[in-house]
């Protein structure tokens, strides 16, 4: 018992994180045991999350059921799958079966289809029929992320009997219950009521007279990402999903919406750095973790892409050598308009980005949108090109020279900008991934273009002097 007592003394003045590393080293189960389950829920969180595949196995059998409960929730799908292969069967049932129907079908989405139908057959028949439910929805809609775990009153009973009914609910641990939502007998959603609104009302008051008329709902084929959006655009704690009979099956709570979020603007991220791989949850466990040949995997496919503009620009280069052998100075430049387009090129496909992704740009208005892009373009091409245009004409003692320069600046910016709203338009309007094909292209026509913008105006202005 003294043992415990000193290492439990010492997270005083240690960090958690070394004195869970230190007892998994020495072996001191009991004292580790006795530290993690006195812990906070996010310093557990993070200790699992970081340790390997072996000691996490240790670490989650030493915690209490609350616990790895709470732990094994808030691991990602694919951290969980690796977990439960170090349980026994029973336990990895037991697991599962604690989990939240969307939850469960997240993790079952992950598992071997042999091991997941195993998993689904030993669910209760209830439990079996919750998760069947979700698993019958398309992957990455609504109805596949939805809850069936909520709270359904009837509009005709009082504030106190709908009291009652919330406290049977929470005692059944529903998903949440601080909306509510109000339906007639064949569950077709006629409003929701606040937890708080319910408590301020006086008991004899009706569900009717306090519920509010035609919430804001989502359908089950909607697409997570617009649900999660509206969600958060809304300010909303959870939304109610319908059926094609307007039917409430589920809702969506924000924690889930946050979840979609994250992932899809995680997949945004990744696909504009030219990063492909298969499943979105294990992208960054393959780039951190993988081999070199996953990794290649990943990272090599745009990056072809790339060494074929290079050389088509290399191609186009070639073509005004006799420019370049007239006028050294020429090449001075090159670097400089193709890092300014490819600087504005890259904003603007990233402005495109995230105005999609957070729902500021809308494809029925794109051609406006485009508009300003491309007039912020002008304008900062204008500007740099002045600068641009100003030291060249300085430098080089001529001012065509600076005329040249300082418009090819200004034009490849503009088409730069251009091109970083319209390319990932068309790509989205052609079904293809916008985010993963965008940027090569962009860099590819920005590239060439502006090649042979700058050498037509150093030919147009400064032909005298090419022999």
């Amino acid at each position: 018992m003294s043992n415990t007592n000193e290492n439990i003394t010492i997270v005083d003045d240690m960090d958690f994180r070394e004195v869970v590393l230190d007892n998994l080293k020495s072996k001191d189960m009991n004292a580790l045991k006795i530290l993690l389950n006195e812990a906070s829920e996010l310093d557990l969180l993070n200790i699992v999350q970081e340790l390997s595949d072996e000691n996490q196995a240790i670490v989650y059998r030493l915690l209490s059921k609350d616990n790895a409960l709470f732990v094994f929730e808030q691991l990602e799908a694919a951290d969980q799958e690796q977990l439960l292969k170090s349980f026994t069967e029973k336990q990895a049932i037991e697991m599962i079966t604690e989990l939240d129907p969307d939850d469960r079908v997240k993790l079952l989405d992950e598992l071997p289809a042999a091991v997941a139908k195993r998993m689904l057959a030993a669910l209760s028949p209830e439990e079996r029929e919750a998760t069947s439910l979700l698993m019958g929805y398309e992957a990455q809609t609504a109805g596949r992320i939805m809850t069936p775990e909520y709270v359904r009153l009837h509009k005709k009973i009082t504030a106190s009997q709908a009291l009652e009914k919330v406290r049977e609910n929470a005692r059944a641990e529903k998903e949440t219950i601080y909306t509510l939502y109000i339906t007639d007998e064949a569950r077709k959603l006629e409003g929701v009521l606040s937890l708080r609104d319910l408590l301020v009302a006086d008991a004899a008051d009706t569900v009717e007279s306090i519920m509010r008329e035609n919430p804001v709902k989502v359908s089950t084929d909607d697409d997570q990402e617009e649900v999660a959006r509206t969600l958060q655009k809304m300010d909303l704690l959870s939304i109610p999903v319908v059926d094609k009979e307007d039917r409430l099956v589920g809702i969506i709570t924000v924690d889930d919406a946050m979840d979609v979020i994250e992932e899809e603007t995680t997949e945004d991220i990744y696909n504009q750095a030219g990063l492909i791989a298969g499943k979105e949850a294990n992208r960054s466990e393959v780039l951190i973790h993988g081999g070199l040949w996953s990794i290649w995997k990943v990272r090599l496919p745009f990056l072809f892409i790339t060494i074929v503009a290079g050389m088509l620009a290399a191609v186009v280069l070639e073509g005004f050598e006799e420019v370049l052998e007239s006028i050294a100075a020429v090449a001075f430049f090159i670097p400089l308009i193709m890092d300014m387009g490819g600087n504005v090129g890259t904003q603007s496909s990233t402005v495109f980005a995230r105005g999609v992704v957070l729902g500021h740009i809308h494809m029925k208005s794109f051609f406006k949108h485009l508009l300003k892009e491309v007039g912020v373009g002008v304008s900062l091409g204008a500007v740099s090109g002045l600068i641009s245009g100003a030291i060249a004409a300085i430098w080089q003692g001529d001012i065509m020279f600076g005329f040249a320069v300082g418009l090819a600046v200004t034009f490849t910016m503009t088409l730069a900008a251009l091109l970083g709203f319209l390319v990932p338009f068309i790509l989205t309007k052609l079904n293809v991934d916008q985010a993963a094909g965008s940027a090569p292209i962009i860099t590819s026509v920005k590239d060439i273009s502006g090649i042979l913008i700058y050498f037509t105006l150093v030919i147009t202005l400064l032909g005298h002097l090419v022999e």
